[in-house]
């Protein structure tokens, strides 16, 4: 193989290293990249928090021709709504108060690459109808402009919602759903991958070790059999920082034990929730509302427990902090514990 065509082969390659693993679920995973790579159809990576939806996104952009443009990512339950839109297509001057200058949407700055729309499930309802659009007709239009522009880009969208529930509760559209659903991956979680733990132990070790410029360090047996025990409810997420954390209290140890991981023995189990009864009057209710009250109700206890301290109270409700705080804004007029704690 010649020198220009093999550093061509290397190139289109390296995903693979970003996904360490070589059980049955994470094989599954490269072998669904390897068809697809190459493909513009939409990609929808599902799975728990901390499994590696954006790894898995990085790797689908590398493994195609489109490895040579941009890939441009955006967390949809980061911005408020009223500025997502103008994040996605850019806007004119004027366009709306404080709109001082012409601004290059995410799309736009996509174009040749691959969009990554982190947390599409707490995307607006009016912005899944203008998102359908720009997938199905390939433009879009920046705010405040009559000027179509072609939208040259690969969407590759992730989320860690149950998406179907949400669409029979009406919170997000079923015919995006398919359109962003062309081509399923799932990222598996840690406990249904056990035997890649070791390898990727080793993999974080190494990674950690370089960035903390500290000699190589290595992992015991019983390291290795404490850390393929736990069941890991933040996935290689919370791997990653407990090898980090692991490292760190080392110091010049050159091998790491079981005793560097104060973890559980036992998976750590979340109590069991009693589903509440909700009457249902010979009249009916209305779904929606209903549904947005219970919600409403836990989110104020969460918010009420926690003196409105936002961090704790997502972590009381198993939420990123981005998601509860999407929630929040989702539900309208002010909760009242956000009026009496100023949530921060």
């Amino acid at each position: 193989m010649q020198l220009a065509s093999l550093a061509e082969h290397l190139e289109h390659h390296e995903w693979v290293g970003l996904l360490v693993g070589e059980s049955p679920e994470m094989r599954r995973v490269h072998h669904l990249i390897r068809l697809v790579g190459d493909r513009r159809a939409t990609v929808l990576i599902t799975g728990e928090t901390g499994t590696g939806k954006e790894l898995a996104a990085r790797a689908l952009h590398l493994a195609g021709s489109r490895r040579r443009g941009p890939l441009v990512a955006v967390n949809c339950s980061a911005l408020p709504e009223n500025l997502l839109e103008a994040e996605l297509f850019g806007h004119v001057r004027g366009a709306f108060t404080g709109a001082v200058q012409n601004r290059t949407g995410r799309f736009e700055q996509a174009c040749g690459g691959t969009l990554f729309l982190d947390e599409i499930g707490e995307l607006p309802l009016d912005l899944q109808v203008k998102l359908l659009r720009v997938l199905q007709e390939r433009e879009f239009q920046k705010l405040g402009s009559s000027e179509t522009i072609r939208a040259d880009v690969r969407v590759v969208a992730a989320t860690n919602s149950d998406l179907p529930r949400k669409i029979q509760a009406g919170r997000f559209r079923e015919d995006l759903y398919y359109r962003l659903n062309v081509v399923p991956i799932h990222m598996p979680p840690l406990r249904e991958r056990r035997g890649d733990i070791p390898l990727l132990a080793a993999h974080l070790l190494t990674k950690i070790c370089r960035q903390e410029e500290v000699s190589p360090k290595s992992l015991d047996s019983a390291a290795v059999e404490r850390l393929c025990a736990c069941s890991w409810p933040g996935n290689v997420r919370q791997l990653e920082n407990a090898i980090e954390m692991a490292v760190a209290i080392a110091a010049d140890q050159p091998v790491l034990t079981a005793a560097d991981f104060p973890l559980p023995e036992e998976p750590v189990m979340i109590p069991a929730v009693e589903t509440p009864v909700v009457p249902l009057p010979d009249g009916g209710i209305d779904y929606d509302e209903t549904l947005a009250a219970i919600e409403r109700s836990i989110l104020e206890q969460a918010l009420r427990r926690t003196g409105g301290n936002k961090k704790a109270a997502a972590q009381m409700l198993r939420l990123k902090r981005t998601t509860l705080s999407a929630k929040v804004r989702s539900l309208g007029k002010p909760l009242s514990a956000v009026d009496r704690y100023h949530c921060r």
